[in-house]
Formats: C-alpha cells, structure tokens, sequence
C-alpha cells in the first residue's frame, strides 16, 4: 500500500481499498494521523485538491521537513511530497545577499528552505491561490522570517516590478509561458531555476530549448538539468539551472 504522512494527516493512494471504518481506524492509529484522505488530482492554475476524506474531519495540519515548518489546509492547497530534496538543493545554492524572486510560491514550498537555510537579502515570493497565500503567509510567521515578502497575485503581472539574482519557477505545465517575464526579472549573471514535465527522449533539449528562446540576445549557460521524479510513463519532471548573462 503506498501511503504518504503529512504532518498528522495520512494520504492514501487512490489505488488503495478499504472494507471498513475499523480497518480506516486501525490506520490512523498505526500512523498517528487524526485524519485520513484520497486526493484524487490537483486541477487549475491555483493548484487545488480534488480530495475525498475516509476518516476524522481536519484537514489542517503542520509538516515538518528540512528544519521548516509548514501549516496548510490539505483540502485548500496542494503539497508534492516528492520535491522534498529539491527544496534543501535550491535553499543551499542561494549566496549571501542575494535577492531571490518566487515565482508560483504556493505556501512557501521553496520560499521558507531559502529563508531558513541561506542568508538571502530579500525573497519575494508571488502566489495566485488566496488560500496558499494565506498559508505562505502563516509560514513567514511560523519561521519567524523577516526577509520575506508575500504578494498576492499572477506571476504574469507581478514579476516585471521586482529584479532579483536568483528566480525559482517551482511550477510545471505551463511554466514556460512564463520564462519571458522570469528573464525580464533575472539580474545580469542571475541564474534561473526553470521546472518542466518533458518526455523522457527531450528532457536534456527541450526544456534548454524553451529557455535559450526568451532569451532573446542574452547568453545562456546551462549549470544542470535535475531530475526531480517520473511524472507520467515516459515523463520526467526536471528543473533547469541557467546562468542568464
């Protein structure tokens, strides 16, 4: 059976059956959750549960990972288990004084590793979803963060105000129609952290591809394609490290 544990709150596979409450009981138990949910997919650009709760009632809870704590409301937001060590990558790559812009925040997946772990200048961290938002929010507060800066908006129309050194687009799908905007952003020599879902036979071009077209007359250094997960059969979610000169 595969399971994940976030925070008290225990998710069960959507392939996974049950005969009965006690069986759902006897889970919790063993886990320690209060409560017990299938989420189903997470849909739209706001990146919102589709979920189904088999045991207790609340669904807000407080994970810890990495030295942070995160509050959210797992029928509210979404959270990928599965990025765990792409966070701590990203957090221990962020040098002193940097200005770091966050581009699709959500709750702070990225924002809160760099604010706990490195000595960022300033992070500003740009959410659509008002209930991430509010939940990105809580999370400054919980890890008592001073050098971040919550905005409450579209990447589309929020990124152009703000310059930074460094740029996290922690998001896949459609990610790249956001590159223009990211580049616009990224200082001279800034590097640029560039997620995609690609077909496995691409990951080490298209992606690469994407970049080097938005950015028009400026250079293009690739530092790594990650791997971060299988996505689907056949597709990897990867993220691009690029130096934009």
């Amino acid at each position: 059976m595969k399971w994940k544990l976030i925070g008290d709150i225990l998710i069960l596979d959507n392939s996974f059956h049950y005969e009965s409450q006690e069986e759902l009981e006897m889970l919790s138990k063993k886990h320690k959750a209060k409560t017990i949910m299938k989420i189903d997919h997470i849909q739209g650009t706001k990146r919102e549960p589709v979920y189904d709760v088999l045991y207790g009632s609340e669904t807000e809870t407080i994970n810890k990972e990495n030295g942070c704590l995160f509050k959210l409301d797992l029928a509210k937001v979404m959270w990928s288990k599965g990025n765990n060590n792409e966070r701590v990558r990203i957090a221990k790559l962020v040098e002193d004084g940097e200005t770091v812009l966050d581009m699709f925040a959500g709750i702070g997946y990225f924002s809160i590793p760099i604010g706990v772990h490195s000595n960022a200048k300033q992070i500003y961290s740009i959410e659509i979803n008002p209930n991430s938002y509010f939940y990105l929010n809580e999370n400054i507060r919980l890890n008592k963060l001073t050098n971040v800066t919550p905005i409450l908006g579209d990447c589309m129309v929020y990124a152009p105000n703000y310059k930074a050194d460094r740029i996290v687009m922690g998001y896949v799908k459609t990610t790249h129609h956001y590159l223009k905007v990211a580049i616009d952003s990224l200082n001279e020599g800034g590097i640029l952290h560039y997620h995609e879902t690609v077909p496995e036979k691409l990951m080490n071009t298209r992606p690469v591809e994407r970049i080097r077209s938005q950015a028009g007359n400026r250079d293009v250094d690739v530092l790594k394609i990650n791997k971060i997960k299988k996505y689907a059969p056949g597709v990897e979610h990867v993220v691009v490290d690029a130096r934009i000169n």
